[in-house]
């Protein structure tokens, strides 16, 4: 299964401010960026508890009828009408056992936490990050600390006429396995 990762930073490598607002982000995304492109080679998404608590919060479900697995153990609030949304708890590598037995071939991966474990994992095939020209200086970042390097091959970068720019890696196979 290919685990992709499609978020947007503060050029000081935030995804929100530390109480979780990202007012710094254009609204509505901003001009098309290849999000909706993106979106329709998805099967599922996973994301975290505080990005599902966070969407939940927009004015209209951004994931239409996706299958969205939220990571949590506590259970959820209910979801809104037409959204197919499902707890899951567990390692990653076993989540994403579960949904390869459930024929999911491309999951996209959002949220923090859920970000780095999985990249800690070595779950995570493709990143497209997308920086806003803005310095928050401070708040959720979009990588922690990590066991080891992560090595990635730019396969692109991509400017807007607002300031955004996009640039698109992929994981590099580890040593052992070229």
């Amino acid at each position: 299964m290919k685990a992709s990762i499609f978020v947007g930073t503060s050029l000081d490598g935030f995804i929100a401010r530390a109480n979780g607002d990202l007012d710094f982000l254009p609204p509505d995304g901003g001009e098309p960026h290849g999000y909706d492109e993106f979106m329709a080679t998805v099967d599922a998404l996973v994301i975290g508890r505080k990005t599902f608590d966070t969407v939940l919060a927009f004015p209209s479900w951004p994931y239409g009828a996706k299958p969205v697995v939220v990571l949590s153990t506590r259970s959820l609030p209910p979801a809104p009408d037409g959204a197919v949304v499902e707890r899951m708890s567990g390692d990653p590598r076993a989540i994403v056992a579960r949904l390869i037995a459930r024929g999911v071939k491309h999951a996209y991966v959002d949220g923090g936490i859920t970000i780095q474990r999985f990249l800690k994992a070595g779950l995570i095939e493709r990143l497209v990050i997308t920086r806003v020209p803005v310095l928050i200086g401070t708040g959720i970042p979009l990588f922690g600390a990590l066991p080891r390097d992560i090595v990635l091959r730019h396969v692109a970068t991509r400017q807007f006429a607002s300031g955004l720019v996009q640039s698109e890696y992929i994981v590099a196979a580890p040593e052992g396995d070229r």
